[in-house]
């Protein structure tokens, strides 16, 4: 690398420090490709430039192990200050508390519009130990202005002070409490999906499977976005990406065992969502896969047993992208193009 790319390169990193990249993605784009280095290629996928770049400068920075809750907690929080850009304006954000599985929990609703009449539950990534309603503000903001509908975002109770399932519990009686509650939030009941990301996406399928198994009011629409499925296997691609591409294999275990300590619980699809019996009669699904991702193999074995068992499933898989990309918003060109994809959906499905 020359020196002027050098120079650049070490901007990005202080711009990083002072949490802003959006100086970064504002260099003409030939200028990111020669910064982030070779292209990576694994499993006959190319891991896209502006992507590469951004996992580039997060190699930079000072590193983190995760040793404590509290720890790994902040470090998330500073993450994703860093990587949404500017959050967009919605017409109106209101506090609110649902009902939870014992207690009330902090929400936040984002109206986008006062004739928006569809619902998204929302529940945040973070391995059911870190993220809040603040680390997904923008991601929420997002997709509630994007899609047309009103985004719901729960703040259900982490590991360890709360242990599985606490926070699946949490997830269907927020999600019922939607339902019950949809005049006040101004939807039409008939239209409300449950949604989120990572470990967000494993309580939403959760919230998918139980409302129909225990007879509850169901989604319109279930939105997994690259979740984690299946607490007990391991499948290839947790190998292939076990390192250097956001969530590692590292994490990935620590966040399974503070949230299932009891190892006797991981089976249970109330856990692993995967694991479940009976797939047949749930709603209709959007399932998303990075290329990527360590999580990739399951969610894709997920779309295949959810159609298998006969379901309505949308299965996009975005082979250039890492784990966590629908945070990525500041990242132009393959991770906007996906964002595009799954708010496209949902107001088709939920709006049309």
């Amino acid at each position: 690398m020359n020196l002027r790319l050098d120079s650049v390169l070490r901007d990005a990193v202080t711009a990083a420090q002072a949490n802003s990249l959006t100086p970064l993605y504002a260099l003409p784009a030939g200028v990111r490709r020669r910064l982030a280095g070779a292209p990576i290629q694994i499993d006959g996928n190319t891991l896209d430039p502006d992507v590469q770049l951004l996992l580039r400068i997060d190699n930079l920075l000072p590193a983190t192990t995760k040793t404590d809750a509290a720890t790994a907690r902040t470090r998330f929080r500073n993450l994703c200050k860093l990587i949404p850009g500017t959050p967009v304006d919605v017409q109106r954000v209101t506090e609110l508390t649902v009902r939870g599985a014992d207690g009330q929990l902090g929400s936040r609703l984002y109206v986008p519009s006062p004739d928006a009449r569809a619902l998204l539950v929302f529940f945040h990534g973070g391995g059911w130990v870190v993220g809040d309603l603040g680390t997904h503000d923008a991601l929420c903001r997002a997709i509630a202005v994007d899609a047309g509908v009103r985004v719901l975002s729960v703040d259900y109770r982490l590991a360890p002070e709360a242990p599985a399932p606490t926070a699946a519990e949490d997830a269907i009686a927020a999600f019922t409490w939607a339902v019950d509650h949809a005049a006040d939030l101004g939807v039409d009941p008939h239209r409300i999906a449950v949604g989120g990301d990572s470990a967000g996406g494993n309580l939403a399928a959760v919230v998918a499977q139980q409302t129909v198994r225990r007879g509850l009011p169901q989604p319109a629409l279930q939105v997994l976005l690259y979740p984690a499925l299946d607490l007990v296997a391991r499948r290839p691609s947790r190998d292939l990406f076990a390192e250097g591409f956001i969530l590692t294999e590292a994490d990935i275990i620590w966040y399974r065992d503070l949230y299932t300590p009891d190892p006797t619980l991981r089976p249970d699809p109330i856990v692993s969502p995967l694991r479940a019996d009976d797939l047949t009669g749930l709603p209709p699904t959007y399932l998303t896969t990075a290329g990527f991702d360590p999580l990739r193999d399951e969610g894709i074995e997920y779309a295949d047993a959810l159609r298998a068992a006969g379901n309505t499933i949308t299965h996009a898989h975005h082979p250039s992208l890492v784990h966590g990309y629908a945070n990525l918003l500041t990242v132009p060109g393959t991770t906007r193009a996906a964002q595009t994809h799954l708010t496209t959906h949902l107001k088709s499905t939920l709006c049309g």
